[in-house]
């Protein structure tokens, strides 16, 4: 029987019903000792019913599936009688454990508790990540985030202790670096409150982010809805080599697939080129998927995960994978939606923006696109690590390159800073000498968390509009998303690459062919960077940073102060009048690009993630008002003069008049955070009309209790005026599948219908009438 069950000191290591054991050493030593103290009972690999899940849907379909198809099929809350058309159908699924980070966990764990369950139905954990701001180095922002945030971390660990869900302290890494060294294993899936959530798929995982609400779902024990994603295939070619880097095949995909390109789709890499990529590269490529919409991504398995996982302690896992390998690769013969071929051995290094991640450009040729453009050249900062660029591999091989210059007696002419992805990996760069050789080119080590990427970044040394230019290995880089700053272009591009720019200076510089001059003169030019894929001596686990959740919980105290800033318990939203939705007010007609971050901003707004008024003070503050393209200010109707979007909001629900946002394409897309869906709702907006939405956003929306709708019609967009007013009409047959109609209103007293679709169906539409899918639950408790 293929299941194998971790302990929590991963000494008992079972078969749940019989037919193999396995044994491990009594005598551990105390690093071992501590690594092996992070897990919790219920984490069980069982590929005898993914593979009976499999069975049975290979045999309705009648054809070969996809390793997608298999994994997410496999998971199936009724694999017989669920019906499965791609692109179409939503299908309800059995996740094998859940996910949050600190910033999204207090939202979920709130609504879990509004839920009045007792007990989390699967395995679930917490990661303190998303609070530590990065501003003098390691030690001393952890301190300072453990001060500043003493009220959330607690409230955090308790509930978790209450709830039955383990707790990763602060310090101990970004979430999905955790999940990928600890959680993640080939034909798993996970769910995570975190648009990255999907870096798991580096490990043959099927990992999605979600909001809150869907979390909320998972840990209930309720089947999660998921629409049939499409399959898009990349095949790979050839090897990496030289510079070329995991990194720049998402780059180059992103180049290719845009920021939209895979919405409703999981990216599925097969081909021989995988080989040649580590099992923490793979990773970095799933990461960023993120970055073009998709659903997820995922790898097939191969040895490179299988001595992965033996490194990090998992090397059980890694025995039953081989077993049922042929679960965990697609099937000879499966077809994909749409194929992209990459050539790795003729790839070349990437870096994309600014302003956007998927404004692909080879590094060879950014000098003189930056020139053409007007983009600042010098290099006031480059930034690596981050939960897409953190492994042990990207450390070294950018160390490689540090050690370089290093030894010509350059340093860095950029700020240099560098964040490890986790403990473990702290750790183990500090014992192996790759930190010092990172701080003696010029680096600071920052704190396990993530800093900078999240906008959580004290940046001090250009003043806000300045024009200035940064390079990272991040994943992300919208506008004012790091450092607050409009006028900041960033890029991405890969840890090695950004380490060269950071030590040249500026963004004309291409290591592959150009020279550096050493303070005495000397000209050189710097070697392909390398570096070891794994430790040689094993990873040194660090500091015990987990707190695993007690037998019995139940007896413990939650507290929530009625008078604090940071947390409030949730109140109900209204439920749906049973009519249709008469004369609401445009709010904003937003122009433009509108991401989450646009919608709620992180950064110094992420301490009131737990707040809900509080937190809605930011309601759209970064979008731009097609009237008059300035953002945060917006026409009051009730009383004609201009003020901030909330400040409206607030106004309006004050007088009992509710309003509408009309957006334009890939409304939402970003971070999975659901608090840019909370804070309309609880603001008294009532639906969200756009060209079109990303995947999560939309889910998140109709958890909420809003109605998104997009355009039949997408050029009707132009015909709606910020001054109008919409009446949503049908909603007393709301169907799925049935559009419905809105009536436009001008202020001159004409008006003109135009038609809205949707992606509701029946389930989602019982959301909607209840007023949220937490209501909902509620009723059918």
């Amino acid at each position: 029987m293929a299941t194998y069950c971790l302990t929590v000191a991963r000494l008992q290591l079972a078969l749940g019903q019989g037919a193999r054991r396995f044994h491990v050493a009594a005598a551990l030593n105390a690093k071992a000792k501590v690594a092996m103290s992070r897990f919790e009972p219920s984490n069980c690999v069982n590929y005898d019913q993914l593979r009976s899940n499999i069975d049975i849907v290979r045999k309705r379909l009648n054809r070969p599936l996809t390793l997608s198809e298999k994994i997410v099929y496999g998971h199936l809350d009724d694999p017989a009688g669920q019906e499965i058309a791609r692109g179409r159908t939503y299908l309800r699924l059995r996740p094998d454990r859940v996910a949050m980070q600190d910033a999204t966990a207090q939202m979920a764990m709130l609504q879990f508790i509004s839920s009045g369950l007792p007990k989390v139905a699967v395995p679930s954990t917490i990661h303190c990540d998303h609070l530590i701001e990065a501003q003098i180095g390691g030690v001393q922002d952890l301190q300072k985030a453990k001060e500043v945030n003493q009220e959330v971390y607690s409230f955090l660990a308790s509930a978790g202790a209450k709830y039955g869900v383990g707790f990763w302290k602060p310090g101990s890494g970004i979430i999905h670096q955790i999940i990928l060294e600890n959680y993640a294993y080939p034909g798993v899936m996970l769910i995570g409150t975190d648009s990255h959530t999907p870096n798991g798929g580096g490990l043959g995982s099927i990992c999605i982010g979600v909001g809150g609400a869907d979390a909320v779902d998972v840990m209930a024990g309720i089947p999660w809805e998921l629409k049939c994603p499409n399959v898009i295939g990349v095949k790979l070619t050839g090897s990496l080599s030289g510079w070329t880097s995991p990194k720049d095949v998402i780059l180059k995909v992103a180049g290719i697939l845009t920021v939209k390109g895979g919405t409703g789709a999981i990216v599925e890499y097969h081909g021989p080129g995988v080989d040649s990529i580590s099992c923490t590269g793979m990773a970095t490529i799933c990461n960023m998927g993120a970055e073009i919409g998709a659903t997820t991504s995922v790898f097939p398995y191969n040895h490179r995960m299988r001595t992965y996982m033996e490194k990090t302690g998992r090397g059980e896992i890694a025995v039953l994978s081989n077993e049922n390998q042929d679960l965990l690769v697609p099937d000879s013969g499966c077809e994909y939606d749409q194929v992209i071929e990459i050539n790795l051995s003729e790839l070349k290094p990437h870096i994309n923006g600014p302003f956007t991640p998927d404004l692909a450009h080879p590094v060879s040729e950014i000098g003189s696109v930056a020139e053409k453009n007007g983009w600042p050249l010098d290099v006031k900062v480059g930034l690596i690590g981050s939960c897409t660029n953190s492994s042990y591999e990207d450390m070294g091989r950018a160390a490689s390159v540090a050690k370089q210059a290093l030894d010509k007696g350059l340093k860095s002419k950029a700020q240099f800073t560098i964040t490890p992805g986790s403990e473990q990996i702290r750790a183990t760069i500090e014992r192996d000498g790759y930190a010092k050789v990172l701080r003696d080119v010029g680096g600071v080590v920052l704190a396990n968390a993530c800093g900078p990427c999240i906008g959580q970044w004290d940046r001090r040394d250009v003043k806000k509009g300045e024009k200035n230019t940064i390079v990272t290995s991040f994943n992300r880089n919208f506008t004012a998303r790091n450092d607050a700053n409009p006028a900041t272009h960033a890029f991405v591009t890969s840890p090695e690459i950004v380490t060269a720019l950071a030590i040249a200076g500026t963004l004309n510089f291409n290591p592959e062919t150009d020279f550096l001059t050493a303070p005495n003169g000397e000209k050189f030019k710097l070697v392909p960077p390398t570096g070891d894929e794994l430790p040689a001596r094993d990873f040194d686990p660090g500091q015990d940073t987990y707190q695993h959740p007690p037998p019995d919980g139940s007896g413990l105290k939650v507290d929530v102060n009625p008078q604090s800033n940071r947390l409030q318990l949730l109140e109900p939203f209204d439920k749906w009048s049973g009519k249709d939705l008469e004369d609401l007010q445009v709010l904003i007609k937003v122009k433009g690009k509108c991401t989450t971050d646009h919608i709620s901003a992180a950064g110094p707004w992420l301490k009131f993630r737990g707040h809900l008024d509080n937190i809605s003070n930011n309601l759209l503050i970064g979008a731009v008002n097609t009237e008059n393209d300035a953002v945060n200010k917006i026409r009051n109707l009730l009383t004609g003069e201009f003020g901030g979007v909330p400040d409206v909001a607030r106004h309006y629900k004050k007088h009992n008049v509710s309003w509408i946002v009309v957006g334009d394409e890939n409304y939402g897309e970003g971070s999975s955070r659901e608090h840019a869906a909370l804070e309309p709702r609880h603001l008294g907006g009532r639906a969200i009309i756009v060209k079109s939405f990303a995947r999560i956003h939309e889910t998140n929306l109709k958890k909420q209790g809003l109605l998104p709708l997009t355009f039949s019609n997408p050029s009707d967009y132009d015909k709606i005026r910020p001054d109008d007013k919409i009446s949503i009409i049908g909603l007393e047959t709301f169907a799925p599948g049935k559009s419905l109609n809105a009536i436009i209103k001008h202020i001159d007293g004409s008006s003109e219908t135009i038609e809205l679709n949707h992606t509701f169906n029946e389930t989602q539409i019982g959301w909607f009438k209840a007023g949220s899918a937490l209501n909902r639950m509620k009723e059918l408790q």
